[in-house]
């Protein structure tokens, strides 16, 4: 029997919940906005990406908290302050959004030269 390491069933499982929120709109810009601050609050993403919609957001960060990607941190004060950050692992998610970034200029780039 396989141990869970080496087990591809694991490995596709594993992989398919994590796509199951990374790969919802907007997910991986939020937190490719996230990973430029300590912690930002909500109205400042909303300005960073303005045609996301605040359910939307507020959706996505919500999952996003859910899978612990990010912490929600709310001041007991008035008015209410909240701000979300990174965690550790999603900080470990930073290079690979680095790499997609490059990716993704390169490919621009790619296909301005096709036309």
């Amino acid at each position: 029997m396989d141990s869970p390491k080496t087990n591809p069933t694991m490995i596709k499982c594993d992989v398919s919940d994590i796509w199951k929120v990374l790969g919802k709109a907007w997910s991986l810009l939020i937190l490719k906005n996230l990973s430029t601050k300590e912690a930002i609050r909500f109205n400042e993403l909303k300005k960073i990406l303005p045609e996301i919609s605040n359910t939307v957001l507020a959706d996505r960060l919500r999952e996003l908290e859910s899978e612990k990607l990010i912490v929600k941190k709310i001041y007991a004060q008035v008015p209410l302050k909240v701000e979300y950050s990174l965690t550790k692992d999603a900080k470990d998610l930073e290079i690979v959004l680095e790499e997609l970034e490059r990716w993704i200029k390169k490919r621009e780039s790619v296909t301005k030269n096709k036309k």
